[in-house]
C-alpha cells in the first residue's frame, strides 16, 4: 500500500501539492479564529455533585460572587468619603452592564467580612451571567474598564473568573512568545543536524502542515463538543514535535537511499515505503495511547486527547504524502544550499551509539541494573506527591488576579470564594437543622442562610436584608465558612463529613469541586490504563510478531515515568529550583499529571517503535538479536538523539509563564531525554542481549495470526543483502570495541554501497 501510494505522489507531486495548498488556505482561514471557540477552564466533572449545585445556583439564584474586584485607598481607609464616593460610583458603573449581578459591596452592606484588617481596602462581589464563555468575555470587558488611573482608589479583579481570565490571558500570549521561540530554534537544529537549509526545512514543513490543519480541524470540533483553550497549545508542542520526529527519519532515509545510488523518485519511494511504515506504526500506537484520554469525563483530558489524536494523525500524513512530494520534486536539490561539503552524517550508521550498543550488549546485566537503579532513584520523590486542582499559585508573583486572591486569604475575616455550599432541592426546612449542626463542626466559623447566621451550634444573627438571597422557591441553599483554605486536608475533610450527614442535600463550592474532580479522573484512570497498554500491546505484537518486545516496552515506560514524575514532585512541589524557575510549589495538577504521562509514554513509544523498526529489518535480513541490535541502534541511535533534541528545545519553549504549564514542558522533555538516552541507548540493548531469541517469541496459535494479519514489508520491495553469519560474529563477539566498530563499520559500507 505504501509503495503505491508513494509511487502516486511521485508521479503527481504538483496535483498533491496543489491540493495541501487549498486544505491549508481553508484550514488556516478557519483556524485563524478557533481560540475564540475554545473553553475555558474544562478542570471539573460536569457530572458531579458540586457541579449540579453550582449549576442551580446559576440558573435559580443568579450565580455565586465569582468575580471580585478589590478596592484600596490610595490615602487613607475604605471608610472615607472620597473612597466611598468612588467605590459607588464604580459600583453603579458595573451594575449598569446588562449581564452583571452586583452580589454584595463593602459600601452598600457594610458586612465586616468585605473589609480588610487593616481598612485599607474593601471588595466588590459580582457575577457575570450567562454560559462559562459569555461570563468569560464579560470579565474581560470588565477587567479592561477598571479605572487604572483613579487619584483615588486603585481597583484589581480577583474570585474564579479573575484568575480563570488571567490564566487565560496569559496562555495566549505565551503561546505566541512560545512559537517564536520554537520555529527559528528548530530551524536552527535541523540547519546543524542535516547540513544544510533545503534539507532543514522539509521536516519542519510537516509540522507547519499538521499545526495549521489541526486549527481548522479544532475550529470545527469546537462547534460540536467542548475544547479546551489548552488543547491548541498542546497540539502545537506535540504535533510540531511529532512532525519532525516523521519528517526526520523520513528525509534521512530518502539520503540513505541516495547514497545506495537510487535516483531521486525511486528513492522517495524506497523511504516511504521503509520509513513510512515505521511512522504508520508509531502514529496509530501514539493515537491509541492518547485515546485512554478519552475515557475521562473532565473536557480539559478529553478534548487534549483528540486534540492530539488529530494532529499526529495529521503529521503521519503529511510524512507520507506531502513530504514525498516536496521530495520528489527537489530531487538532488534536496542537498541545496549546504552549509559544507561532507558525507551526510545523519544517514550513516552512528559510531558512538554503535559503541554504546556493543558496550551494553557485552555487560547487559550490569548496565541495566544500574540505569534502572538510577531511574528508581528518581522516582522516590513521587510516593509523597500530593494532587490538586491549580489556583493562583499557577500565576507569577505579579498577577494581579493573584495578588487579589491571596490579599482575601490573609488580610480579610474570611474568604468568601472558599465558602461550601449547601442545597436542598426538595426539604428547605431541614437546612436550618442542619446549618446548626454543621456549625459546631471542627473548622467551620459560621454558617449563614435564609434564617441568619450560626456559630457554635447557636444563632448569632436574625435574617437581614440579604437574607433573600439564599431562597428561591422551594429552593434554598446556605453558606458554611471554613477556617482553612480551599486545598488544605481540613476543609475536604469538612465537605466529606457535610456529604455524610443525613438528608437530602447536595454539597458544592470550590472545595467540593476539588474532591469530585479528583475522583473522575482516579476512578476513569484503570480503564485509561487498560486501553492504553492493551493497545500498545497489540500494534507492537502486529509489529513484531513477538509478545515479548511489547511487555518490554511497557515495563520500561513505567521505569521512565516513575523518574520523570519523582522529579516534577522534587521541582515543583518540594520546591527545588522554585527560585530559578520563577514559580510557587503547590501540590501537583493531577489533570496535568495525567497528561504528561499519556504524552510522555506516546513518545516513548514513538521513539521504541523508531528503533524496533530498524532492529527487525536487520533480524529479518538474517542477522541475530545481537548484531540486529547494534545494528539498529546505530543505525537509528542518532536520528533518535536528535529527534529528542529537536523535541526537548520545541518542548521548553512552551514551559513558560504558568506553573502548570512548566511542568508539562519540562516534564515532557526530561521525558524524552531520559527515554532517548537511558531507555533507548542501554536499557533496550540490555534487554534484548539478555533474551536473545526469547524476544521473538510468540506462542504457536498468536504466529499463525501474525502471519495473516500482522504487518510485513511489502514482497514487491526490492531485495536488500542478507547478513550471513560470518558478518554477524565479529560483532557478536568479545574483541574490543574498537575492533568491533571497525568491522561493524565496513559491514555498513558494503550495506550502503
Amino acid at each position: 500500500m505504501l509503495r503505491r501510494l508513494a509511487t502516486a505522489t511521485v508521479a503527481h507531486p504538483r496535483l498533491v501539492l496543489a491540493l495541501t495548498t487549498v486544505v491549508l488556505v481553508l484550514a488556516g482561514l478557519m483556524g485563524a479564529g478557533v481560540s475564540q471557540h475554545l473553553k475555558v477552564g474544562g478542570f471539573d466533572d460536569p457530572h458531579s455533585e458540586s457541579a449540579h449545585v453550582q449549576d442551580v445556583l446559576d440558573t435559580r439564584f443568579g450565580g455565586s460572587p465569582d468575580l471580585i474586584l478589590q478596592v484600596t485607598a490610595r490615602d487613607g481607609d475604605v471608610g472615607s468619603p472620597e473612597v466611598a464616593a468612588a467605590a459607588q460610583r464604580l459600583t453603579q458603573q458595573i451594575a449598569a452592564e446588562p449581564d452583571v449581578a452586583v452580589v454584595g459591596s463593602y459600601w452598600s452592606t457594610g458586612t465586616p467580612e468585605l473589609r480588610s484588617a487593616d481598612g485599607r481596602s474593601g471588595l466588590v462581589l459580582l457575577h457575570p451571567n450567562g454560559s462559562p464563555e459569555a461570563a468569560a468575555r464579560i470579565t474581560q470587558r470588565i477587567v479592561d474598564e477598571l479605572p487604572a488611573h483613579d487619584p483615588v482608589i486603585e481597583v484589581r479583579a480577583g474570585g474564579k473568573l479573575g484568575l480563570t481570565n488571567d490564566i487565560e490571558s496569559r496562555v495566549h500570549r505565551d503561546l505566541v512568545v512560545s512559537e517564536s521561540i520554537a520555529l527559528p530554534a528548530t530551524l536552527l537544529l535541523l540547519i546543524v543536524v542535516f547540513g544544510g537549509v533545503m534539507a532543514a526545512l522539509l521536516p519542519l514543513s510537516v509540522g507547519v502542515v499538521s499545526i495549521v490543519s489541526t486549527t481548522g480541524v479544532l475550529f470545527w470540533l469546537a462547534h460540536v463538543t467542548e475544547v479546551s483553550v489548552y488543547a491548541l497549545t498542546v497540539a502545537t508542542a506535540f504535533g510540531l514535535g511529532l512532525a519532525i520526529d516523521f519528517g526526520l527519519l523520513t528525509v534521512s532515509r530518502f539520503r540513505e537511499e541516495r547514497q545506495r545510488g537510487h535516483e531521486p523518485e525511486q528513492a522517495v519511494v524506497e523511504a516511504v515505503t521503509t520509513a513510512g511504515r515505521t511512522i504508520l506504526f508509531s502514529a496509530a500506537t501514539v493515537t491509541v495511547a492518547m485515546a485512554g484520554m478519552l475515557v475521562f469525563p473532565t473536557s480539559f483530558l478529553r478534548s487534549v486527547g483528540i486534540a492530539a489524536i488529530v494532529v499526529v494523525l495529521l503529521a503521519a500524513l503529511a510524512a507520507v504524502i506531502v513530504l514525498p512530494a516536496l521530495m520528489s520534486l527537489l530531487g538532488s536539490r534536496v542537498d541545496a544550499l549546504a552549509l559544507r561539503r561532507r558525507r551526510d552524517r545523519l544517514a550513516q550508521p552512528s559510531r558512538f551509539w554503535r559503541r554504546t550498543a556493543i558496550a551494553v550488549t557485552r555487560r547487559p546485566l550490569r548496565a541495566a541494573l544500574g540505569v534502572m537503579a538510577l531511574l528508581l532513584l528518581m522516582g522516590i520523590p513521587f510516593a509523597h506527591a500530593q494532587f490538586a486542582t491549580s489556583d493562583e499559585r499557577a500565576l507569577p508573583a505579579d498577577s494581579a488576579a493573584r495578588q487579589v486572591t491571596t490579599s482575601i486569604r490573609n488580610d480579610y475575616p474570611a474568604d468568601m470564594s472558599d465558602a461550601v455550599t449547601v442545597l436542598s432541592d426538595h426539604d428547605p426546612q431541614a437546612l436550618e437543622p442542619l446549618a446548626r449542626q454543621i456549625s459546631t463542626m471542627d473548622g467551620v466559623l459560621h454558617v449563614d442562610g435564609v434564617f441568619g447566621r450560626y456559630e457554635g451550634g447557636a444563632l448569632v444573627t436574625a435574617p437581614g436584608p440579604t437574607a433573600t438571597r439564599f431562597l428561591s422557591g422551594t429552593t434554598r441553599f446556605e453558606e458554611v465558612q471554613p477556617s482553612t483554605g480551599i486545598q488544605s486536608p481540613a476543609s475536604q475533610a469538612l465537605v466529606r463529613a457535610i456529604r455524610a450527614l443525613p438528608g437530602d442535600h447536595s454539597v458544592g463550592g470550590p472545595t467540593a469541586s476539588l474532591i469530585d474532580s479528583r475522583a473522575a479522573i482516579t476512578s476513569r484512570l484503570a480503564p485509561a490504563l487498560t486501553i492504553m497498554a492493551a493497545a500498545t500491546l497489540v500494534l507492537l505484537f502486529l509489529f513484531t510478531g513477538s509478545i515479548v518486545v511489547p511487555i518490554k516496552a511497557l515495563v520500561l515506560n513505567i521505569f521512565m515515568l516513575s523518574a520523570v514524575l519523582g522529579a516534577m514532585v522534587w521541582v515543583f512541589q518540594d520546591g527545588h529550583l522554585a527560585g530559578l524557575l520563577g514559580f510557587t510549589p503547590a501540590p501537583l495538577n493531577i489533570a496535568m499529571v495525567v497528561l504528561l504521562c499519556c504524552i510522555a509514554f506516546s513518545l516513548s513509544v514513538d521513539y521504541e517503535i523508531f528503533l524496533l523498526g530498524r532492529i527487525k529489518e536487520a533480524h529479518d535480513a538474517g542477522a541475530d538479536t545481537t548484531a540486529a541490535t547494534i545494528e539498529g541502534l546505530g543505525r537509528v541511535g542518532r536520528i533518535v538523539s536528535s529527534a529528542a533534541a529537536l523535541l526537548t528545545v520545541t518542548l521548553l519553549s512552551f514551559a513558560t509563564g504558568l506553573s502548570f504549564m512548566q511542568m508539562f514542558g519540562i516534564g515532557t522533555a526530561l521525558a524524552v531525554l531520559v527515554d532517548a538516552t537511558l531507555i533507548r541507548g542501554v536499557l533496550v540493548p540490555a534487554f534484548m542481549r539478555i533474551a536473545g531469541d526469547l524476544n521473538w517469541w510468540a506462542p504457536k496459535p498468536l504466529r499463525r495470526l501474525h502471519a495473516r494479519i500482522g504487518f510485513k514489508e511489502s514482497s514487491t520491495a526490492p531485495s536488500r543483502p542478507v547478513l550471513t553469519a560470518v558478518v554477524v560474529e565479529p560483532i557478536a563477539s568479545d574483541h574490543r570495541p574498537s575492533s568491533a566498530d571497525t568491522v561493524t563499520g565496513s559491514i555498513a559500507e558494503q550495506l550502503a554501497g
